[in-house]
């Protein structure tokens, strides 16, 4: 297998596996960077078992890097026709580079015996989803660290118990990660400090996005500027809090993920592949549903500075703030939305300026008042046509009485 390298994706990812050589003459070639799979640890799990030996040996030799899939990479993948297999989810491919070509094609040949065999595919699958949970950890990491107070002085300011004891737990899952990382495996004994951890992490993010639609009744009941003003600075202030809130309770539950799939590769490997389907469905529900929360909050800001822009005019001081507080909560939450991989198609909504407003309505008196004009215009002259025809008629009628009565005189003489 010197030239063949195996592909195998999860939709989220691809495990890139080979020989080191091999590996890294594909990663190049195609442009895509990666982070080891640290394939030797599963080697290690599958060798136990006598239907796995083997597959677990070469799994052990080779090389497996993982890559992200991008819009662009997953476009560089697309192009090696990755087959579906019988693991849930995952597909996969031989490729290779025969002869003199240069460039990888698929092969297409029975492929080995790692390649077939159900439970390491389950495995790769599972490390895999590790990976991808550790990579978003990292990026949430990122975020917190950009944000202007960091993420100690924020959570310091909830006064809440439940964000204390999301605070708590927070230090026995991370380390929990750091004795993984030392120790390649989770233990008995630290999984003991941390299997109880997911419900107080649940708790906290409910709360999190309660009060954010605690802001959101809040818009909801203010009609005048001056209580919109308010209650979308409320907004500003406390938004960014509780979003904070809320990636670091995700950033947590991705852990327990990680260190849960570490406990059933160890406990029981037949169960690895259902598990990391089960977490993938949940954490994606989790998604929508700080996704749907986020948005009602955004849809009610919209609505708040639609209203404020359109009576700019008589409050030209109060009225842009509230557009400028709903600027600064829509950088937050998509921010925050990029981060935790939620897409976001919102624009900017730029405050009218007073100026801008007034010349409208003087464009619109103006234009009223020139309707106006010519509608005067018009009734003028009519009247004076009305007028004049009234004026010639009773002309006519003084010129018709007084023939009539030359003629009655002519006739008397």
């Amino acid at each position: 297998m010197n030239d063949e390298i195996q592909l195998i994706s999860d939709g989220d990812g691809l495990a890139v596996i080979g020989e080191p050589a091999a590996v890294n003459r594909f990663l190049v070639a195609e442009g895509l960077s990666s982070k080891d799979l640290n394939l030797p640890r599963l080697g290690a799990v599958f060798r136990a078992g006598s239907a796995t030996a083997q597959a677990g040996s070469q799994l052990a030799a080779n090389s497996g890097r993982w890559v992200k899939l991008t819009e662009e990479s997953a476009h560089k993948v697309k192009q090696f026709g990755l087959m579906e297999s019988k693991t849930p989810g995952v597909s996969q491919a031989m490729v290779g580079q025969p002869g003199a070509i240069k460039s990888w094609l698929q092969i297409e040949k029975a492929p080995g015996a790692m390649t077939t065999n159900p439970a390491i595919l389950a495995g790769v699958a599972g490390i895999m989803a590790q990976v991808a949970m550790q990579q978003a950890m990292n990026e949430i990491t990122d975020y917190l660290a950009t944000i202007d107070e960091k993420l100690d002085d924020v959570l310091r300011a909830q006064e809440d118990a439940v964000v204390a004891d999301m605070i708590g737990v927070g230090f026995d899952i991370e380390e929990a990660m750091t004795i993984r990382e030392h120790g390649g495996r989770v233990n008995e004994v630290t999984w003991s400090k941390v299997q109880g951890t997911s419900s107080t992490i649940a708790r906290t993010q409910a709360y999190a996005l309660g009060q954010l639609d605690g802001l959101v009744e809040k818009l909801e009941r203010k009609a005048k500027i001056g209580d919109l003003a308010e209650a979308t600075k409320e907004a500003e202030s406390k938004a960014q809090g509780w979003l904070t809130v809320m990636a670091r309770c995700f950033q947590l539950q991705d852990a327990i993920a990680v260190l849960e799939l570490d406990r059933v590769l160890d406990v029981s490997p037949d169960d690895l592949d259902g598990h990391r389907l089960g977490l993938k469905a949940s954490r994606q529900k989790r998604l929508e549903t700080i996704a749907q929360t986020t948005e009602r909050l955004m849809a009610r800001m919209d609505v708040a500075a639609g209203t404020a822009n359109a009576k700019v005019l008589l409050h030209p001081t109060t009225a842009p703030a509230v557009v400028q507080s709903r600027e600064q909560v829509a950088v937050a939450v998509a921010d925050f939305h990029g981060r935790l991989g939620i897409e976001s198609g919102r624009q900017s909504l730029e405050a009218r300026a007073w100026g801008d407003a007034a010349a409208e309505f003087r464009d619109k008196v103006l234009e009223t008042g020139a309707d106006r004009v010519e509608a005067s215009r018009r009734r003028g002259n009519e009247t004076l046509d009305r007028a004049k025809s009234v004026k010639g008629r009773i002309s006519s009628g003084i010129a018709a009485r007084a023939l009539r009565r030359r003629g009655a005189d002519e006739k008397a003489e």
